[in-house]
């Protein structure tokens, strides 16, 4: 015979079900997987090269070919645009919101207003598990390529500012890419 709780605990397990299953069914389009692709030649080996409004950062690997990412990137009007280097990296990176995206929006990151409080690094953290840091002539620009807490961002253009790639594709180029390795936004 069922108790009352045993009927409670399965009739939430199942309401609840459908959601587990659909966050842990998702699949990225398969344009935005990793995959190795021909680029123009005139971009050297070693660089990155973001095209935003694609949606896809390069690493070119040799002369004519890189590995493409798909990426999420910034709002319009938070985008960075330029060149940097990437001078800073780390694995499981904690995280606190600039003070330009708390005055945006304080109901977001209310936890960090008038405090010190800094996110621990870990699989909850919005940087995800590794960020790569972009510096322009010695200065952090406060833009990152780092992974992501919500997957469902890569191929739009909905973070404030950021490249965000999967967790398993930020950790592949984290590996293939050096300290001082150029970036370019275009």
């Amino acid at each position: 015979m069922f108790s009352r709780r045993y009927f409670i605990a399965a009739a939430a397990a199942g309401l609840a079900a459908p959601s587990i299953a659909s966050a842990q069914a998702f699949k990225i389009d398969p344009i935005f997987q990793p995959q190795n692709v021909r680029i123009k030649a005139a971009v050297q080996p070693g660089q990155i090269l973001i095209l935003p409004r694609a949606h896809f950062l390069y690493h070119v690997t040799t002369p004519g070919v890189a590995r493409r990412y798909g990426v999420g990137v910034g709002k319009a009007g938070l985008e960075f645009t330029g060149t940097a280097n990437i001078a800073v990296k780390k694995e499981w990176p904690t995280w606190r919101p600039t003070d330009e995206m708390i005055e945006r929006e304080p109901d977001a990151y209310k936890k960090f207003i008038d405090n010190d409080y800094v996110e621990p690094g870990g699989p909850s953290n919005p940087l995800g598990a590794r960020a790569l840091y972009l510096f322009q002539n010695g200065r952090d620009t406060y833009f990152r390529i780092h992974g992501t807490t919500a997957p469902r961002s890569i191929g739009r253009s909905v973070s404030n500012g950021c490249i965000r790639m999967l967790n398993e594709h930020v950790k592949e180029l984290y590996e293939r890419v050096p300290i001082g390795t150029v970036v370019t936004v275009l």
